[in-house]
């Protein structure tokens, strides 16, 4: 139900997470996903998690958790037989993606001027740190770059602990989003005898995604500010202290407003000239928290968040992530899927899958995580090698 992009074959030359996200995306919506990996060593994330066992076997949890229901093959791609392998595979398919530094690809010989000629109609993605040009194109980027030269960071803590890093790499999975829709975009297009080059850029995919604070500056020259758990936009609006955790609160509406008032059995702010109207609580956002938290403080936050839904306001408890995975929407909903005893791991694996369900049914991929080179010989077999070639590919180190 959810193979839309069945008969479409991505080779997969990324490391590490935007391009290996992205990917998993497009395997999840049927694509044949192919890594095309070094020999030896392959995706740097192979050896990256909290697992240190799984590292040493080149099947680090970095590694297991984007790339379920690709196909790995391993090939040298500075060896001209491994350069002409892979322009074979690029012949048979219809997206390349990759995440080097600019101009890579094209010292190796197989950047996207090459690669068309191979296969017309191509869709070429490069995802970098800045993009393929501008006076940044050639320096390195981690999401933690990314995530600082973007005001990512200088939105994000308090005023006492500002700038700080999201704790997650957001900036790598945006990018990695972002690739993923340019490609389904580019796959969807009329004309497919022209082929596409996407130039994905970390920097300024992750500023798309700050629309609002950057147009408060852009639009309205206000200057962005860390709030910390405070919502810039509305108060009662953030995370808020109860007898038993934390609680987060978003009475955005005026009626959401003097719900929660009533909820808490403080009624009478709601008429306080104070926290009367919308602007009004933003300007006095302190006093209001502190009111609302001395009521909140007759109660658990679990307690609160059943009573101020059942009121029409949004609230919801502040899990940690083992607690947000065990809670019935997300454990119900097939966010999860299950391989059992998988190559390579040696036990069952539990992985993430996409965000969405197509018709009533999560999107899933029929194979777990590929062991490093596992379909070398039966996808060169596919594009028509033979056991002696394959033999002499091996022996001369192209594979």
């Amino acid at each position: 139900m959810s193979a839309f992009l069945k008969g479409v074959r991505v080779l997969d030359l990324t490391n590490v997470l935007a391009g290996p996200f992205c990917c998993h995306q497009l395997a999840h919506l049927g694509a044949d996903v192919i890594k095309v990996e070094v020999p030896g060593s392959g995706d740097l994330a192979r050896q990256l998690g909290a697992d240190a066992e799984l590292n040493a076997r080149h099947m680090g949890v970095s590694f297991l958790a984007q790339n379920p229901g690709k196909r790995s093959i391993t090939i040298n791609m500075k060896s001209a037989a491994g350069k002409a392998v892979f322009l074979k595979m690029v012949a048979s398919a219809e997206v390349v993606v990759e995440n080097f530094r600019p101009g890579v690809m094209d010292r190796l010989g197989v950047g996207y001027e090459v690669l068309k000629q191979a296969r017309p109609g191509l869709v070429y993605c490069a995802i970098s740190g800045f993009g393929q040009d501008g006076p940044a194109r050639d320096l390195p980027a981690y999401d933690q770059i990314i995530q600082g030269l973007s005001g990512v960071m200088s939105i994000t803590g308090d005023a006492e602990t500002a700038p700080y890093r999201v704790g997650y790499p957001i900036a790598d999975t945006i990018g990695g989003m972002t690739a993923a829709f340019a490609i389904a975009a580019a796959l969807a297009r009329k004309d497919k005898s022209e082929s596409t080059f996407l130039d994905v850029s970390m920097l300024e995919a992750t500023l798309a995604t700050m629309g609002w604070v950057v147009s408060n500056y852009l639009v309205a020259g206000k200057e962005p500010a860390p709030l910390g758990n405070e919502n810039f936009t509305a108060s009662p609006s953030g995370t808020f202290a109860t007898a038993g955790g934390l609680l987060n609160i978003a009475a955005n509406k005026q009626e959401q407003f003097e719900a929660v008032c009533r909820v808490v059995g403080r009624p009478e702010l709601a008429q306080d000239p104070r926290f009367a109207r919308r602007q009004g609580r933003l300007d006095n956002r302190a006093a209001l928290k502190a009111a609302l938290e001395a009521a909140l403080a007759e109660g658990t936050a679990e307690e609160w968040e059943e009573a101020l839904n059942a009121a029409g306001v949004p609230a919801g408890r502040v899990l940690t992530v083992p607690e947000a995975l065990a809670s019935p929407q997300v454990r119900d909903r097939g966010m999860i899927g299950d391989f059992k005893d998988v190559p390579g791991v040696g036990r069952g694996l539990r992985l993430l899958r996409t965000g969405f369900k197509v018709d009533g049914k999560a999107p899933e991929v029929d194979a777990p995580p590929p062991r490093l080179g596992q379909d070398t010989e039966s996808l060169l077999r596919e594009l028509g090698y033979s056991t002696s070639e394959i033999s002499r590919l091996a022996q001369g180190k192209a594979i």
